[in-house]
């Protein structure tokens, strides 16, 4: 799972690169509660966009998905949770 500085720091990018420019009551709680695997993680930014992630256009999922990825490798806590199922490997 991302820390709280992490998780601002991935949210930020989204923006910047991707336009996922989230209500900060929304970025909020994703803050408070992040999700703990890559996929639920990137769902939960879709629906905090207004977005349905099923519906989604696949190439626009697929790189959000890679930030999410990145920044959740790059995470301290990745290395520490790699062998659960809580997080893609």
């Amino acid at each position: 799972m991302l820390s709280a500085s992490e998780t601002n720091a991935l949210l930020y990018q989204l923006c910047v690169k991707l336009g996922f420019c989230l209500d900060p009551a929304k970025k909020d709680a994703i803050v408070r509660n992040c999700p703990d695997t890559i996929d639920e993680f990137t769902r939960q930014v879709f629906l905090a966009e207004g977005l349905e992630p099923d519906a989604a256009d696949r190439h626009l999922y697929r790189q959000v998905r890679a930030y999410v990825r990145n920044a959740f490798k790059e995470s301290e806590s990745w290395y520490e949770m790699r062998g659960s199922n809580l997080i893609d490997q």
